[in-house]
């Protein structure tokens, strides 16, 4: 049976990216990324959705091999005040898309009709309520 590491693997070679390729999109390490490909590591849920994100593939997909292996088919679209908020937390790429996930995670339940548009402030305060619980 597959394990999260080989699907790791297995993606980052369909997607034609070398260890360190990955481990730079992801913001980890190569070995610990080499370490999480060989089974030899258990990887913490914050390093598996920065491998999500640069693999472009579901969490679920990763941990279960759940039928679903790309998470975006069409373009992520970053709204203008978590575009201003990143620049002024001086937050990378991949931390910005860390953030919408977070933000589109807690609201996906909700309808698009109660949904107000995030200010700059609030996305800023998201983002702080994160860093606090998960460091």
């Amino acid at each position: 049976m597959a394990t999260t590491g080989d699907r790791i693997r297995e993606l980052r070679e369909k997607n034609r990216l070398t260890q360190d390729q990955l481990a730079t999109q992801a913001e980890i390490s190569k070995g610990f990324l080499s370490d999480v490909e060989n089974n030899n590591r258990n990887i913490s849920s914050q390093s598996l959705l920065k491998i999500a994100n640069a693999l472009g593939a579901s969490v679920d997909y990763l941990l279960n091999g759940g039928t679903s292996e790309v998470v975006r088919k069409k373009p992520v679209i970053i709204p203008p005040n978590l575009s201003q908020a990143a620049a002024e937390l001086n937050l990378s790429y991949n931390r910005t898309l860390e953030l919408l996930d977070a933000h589109d995670s807690v609201f996906a339940r909700r309808s698009n009709k109660s949904r107000s548009e995030f200010s700059v402030e609030d996305w800023k305060k998201l983002y702080q309520a994160i860093k606090k619980v998960f460091g």
